[in-house]
């Protein structure tokens, strides 16, 4: 399981796996107070991304990112079931 050390990295890993095949994927977000630790995790059961921060100013860009990864979940979803009811 590969541990990112750089966002921009992540992110583009994260969306390259969303796009190949969005019905597979999860996300997951895993906070541990104790630690401070938040921790956003992609995997289609084959590949597994993972990138872990105790940066509060890495919240925004977890959530931003968490919502851009839905929408392109979601349109690519529609997409499919729009063609195949033509």
């Amino acid at each position: 399981m590969p541990h990112f050390q750089a966002w921009e990295e992540f992110t583009r890993a994260a969306e390259k796996l969303c796009l190949a095949d969005p019905m597979k994927v999860r996300v997951v977000l895993k906070y541990r107070h104790c630690d401070g630790n938040l921790c956003i995790k992609v995997t289609d059961d084959v590949a597994c991304l993972l990138y872990r921060t105790d940066q509060a100013q890495d919240v925004k860009k977890i959530e931003k990112f968490h919502s851009q990864l839905m929408r392109l979940m979601v349109a690519k979803e529609s997409r499919s079931a729009a063609m195949e009811t033509d």
